[in-house]
C-alpha cells in the first residue's frame, strides 16, 4: 500500500485534519507504517453509524497537541486489540474519532479480511460477477418486482408510445 500518511504525518497534521473534516474536503481515511494501522474519521459519521453504542470511549474530548503527544501509545493498544476509540476535537468539542481499523470495520458492519490479508477498510471494495443462477431481467419482470402500479405506468407508457 502506497500513499498511507504515516503516524508521524498525521502527528503533525492533526489541525489541518480538522480543518478538512470540517470543510467536507475529507472522507474517513487509514494511516500508518506503511499499513493501515488507525482510521481518522468525522465524530459525526462516528455517531451516524452508532459509535457511542457499540464502543465505550472516554469522557474526555483531546486537544489535537494532547492527541499528537498520545498517538503513538494509541496506535500500540490498537495493534495489541486493546485500545478504545478516541474522541479528539478543539475546545472540548468531539469533532474526529480515532479507532484502530478493525473497530472500523465493526462500526460499519465489515467482515474483516481472511487471516495474513492486509486490508484498508475505508476502501470499500465489492464483487462484482453475477452469483450462481443470477440471470438478466427484462423491463415486464423488473415491473413486476415493483408491483402492479409499476406494471401499470409501464403499460400505459407503451400504450402512449404506440399512439405517437
Amino acid at each position: 500500500m502506497t500513499g498511507l500518511p504515516s503516524v508521524d504525518d498525521i502527528r503533525a497534521d492533526l489541525p489541518a485534519v480538522l480543518a478538512r473534516f470540517r470543510a467536507g474536503r475529507t472522507r474517513a481515511f487509514s494511516f500508518g507504517a506503511g499499513v493501515p494501522e488507525a482510521v481518522l474519521l468525522t465524530y459525526d459519521e462516528f455517531e451516524d453509524l452508532g459509535g457511542e453504542t457499540k464502543f465505550t470511549v472516554g469522557p474526555t474530548v483531546l486537544e489535537p497537541a494532547a492527541l499528537a503527544e498520545r498517538l503513538p501509545a494509541v496506535l500500540e493498544a490498537a495493534r495489541a486489540g486493546s485500545g478504545t476509540p478516541v474522541v479528539w476535537g478543539e475546545s472540548g468539542e468531539p469533532e474526529a474519532v480515532v479507532l484502530s481499523p478493525s473497530q472500523y470495520r465493526h462500526l460499519r458492519g465489515d467482515d474483516e479480511p481472511p487471516p495474513g490479508v492486509i486490508d484498508d477498510p475505508t476502501v470499500r471494495r465489492y464483487t462484482t460477477e453475477p452469483l450462481p443462477g443470477s440471470r438478466p431481467l427484462n423491463l415486464d419482470e423488473i415491473a413486476e418486482l415493483m408491483g402492479p402500479e409499476a406494471v401499470r405506468d409501464l403499460e400505459e407508457i407503451r400504450r402512449e408510445g404506440n399512439q405517437s
